[in-house]
Parts: structure tokens; C-alpha cells; sequence
């Protein structure tokens, strides 16, 4: 079974909703796993918008890449450029991918405009995990 890492910078927002998707999509076919550089715990407001699409990620912990020095991983994929340029030495053969996510946890307005960002980056990583999971799973 091939195993998936998603880095981000906290493991609060983009990384656990790529998570949430990657093993939606993967249906049980792939380990999943997501990290950051720092911890953050997960963004509530990721929590809400991926309720919206039937995903539940409340049970999700945000976890530091230090965790899974051990495993050794098929595929890593950064999601933000500072994981990707901040990422400590990572030994392992896996394939590394990389999108720039815009980080929905920086947005600013009102509610409704906050939400309506996440839910467009919830839709931009969905559209990227289910691509990823079709060519690679």
C-alpha cells in the first residue's frame, strides 16, 4: 500500500483538508498522513468547510514532520512554498510534489468573505487531490 505525506507549514488548514480529500479519494487504497514544520492544532474554520462537502476531519491532529522521520513514504507532497524551501532534511526515496496553495487561514474581511476563501481553496485542493490520487493510486 503506498503512503502519502502532505507538508505544510502548521498542519492546521491546507495540509488537513488535502488529508481529508487524499483519503476520500484513495478509498482505503493508500496511507494517508499529513505534517507541518510547526503544529497549529487544525483550523476550525477547515474543520466547518470540509463538513460542508461530507468530509469530517474534526478527529484530525496536527502533527510535526519530526513525527514520521520513520516512515518511509511513497510520495510527499508540500502544499505551501514555505514547507517546501523550510522542510528539514527528510530521508526517503518517496516522489516529492509541489502546489502553492493560498492560505485560507491568512484571509480577511467578513465572515462570509473568510468562508467563501476557504472554500475556494477547499475546491482547489480537492480538484489536485482527486487528479493526484487518479494518476498515482
Amino acid at each position: 500500500m503506498k503512503k502519502i505525506l502532505v507538508l505544510c507549514t502548521g498542519n492546521s488548514c491546507r495540509s488537513q483538508i488535502a488529508e481529508g480529500y487524499l483519503r476520500h479519494f484513495a478509498n482505503n487504497k493508500a496511507e494517508i498522513y499529513s505534517a507541518g514544520i510547526e503544529t497549529h492544532g487544525v483550523n476550525p474554520k477547515a474543520i466547518e468547510t470540509m463538513k460542508e462537502d461530507d468530509i469530517d476531519i474534526s478527529s484530525h491532529t496536527s502533527n510535526n514532520i519530526n513525527e514520521y522521520m520513520d516512515i518511509d513514504f511513497d510520495y510527499v507532497i508540500t502544499v505551501c512554498d514555505n514547507a517546501k524551501e523550510s522542510c528539514p532534511y527528510f530521508p526517503t526515496k518517496a516522489q516529492k510534489f509541489h502546489y502553492n496553495f493560498p492560505d485560507p487561514a491568512k484571509a480577511t474581511g467578513t465572515d462570509e468573505e473568510i468562508k467563501a476563501q476557504f472554500r475556494t481553496v477547499r475546491e482547489m485542493i480537492k480538484q489536485y487531490a482527486q487528479t493526484f490520487i487518479k494518476t498515482n493510486i
